[in-house]
């Protein structure tokens, strides 16, 4: 049983890099304005696979999460600025200008 275990947390922790990389794809195909459709209906046979290892896991009396480290996918920044910066300040309106004189 225990090696059975090891099996599929070996599976999962594969299959959610995996899923992790199709995502990243999906998106980059969206923000270009490409069809993602293919790569979507890959992402949902993962996330049913997901299901069915997660229960037999479960099943098999394991309950520890399993932690994936080996891959990043930074946010992107938002577009938009912050209110707060976008605001002027009492500093920022009522400053002393420096005027050439002639």
């Amino acid at each position: 049983m225990d090696n059975r275990i090891n099996e599929l947390r070996r599976t999962i922790r594969a299959l959610r890099v995996s899923m992790r990389e199709a995502e990243a794809i999906m998106h980059e195909q969206i923000n270009r304005d490409e069809d993602c459709s293919f790569v979507a209906q890959e992402v949902m046979k993962m996330r049913a696979v997901m299901s069915l290892l997660a229960k037999e896991r479960t099943a098999l009396g394991d309950q520890e999460p399993i932690l994936v480290n080996s891959f990043f996918i930074p946010r992107r920044r938002s577009a938009r600025r912050p209110a707060a910066l976008s605001a002027p300040t009492v500093e920022s309106v009522f400053r002393p200008r420096l005027v050439a004189r002639a």
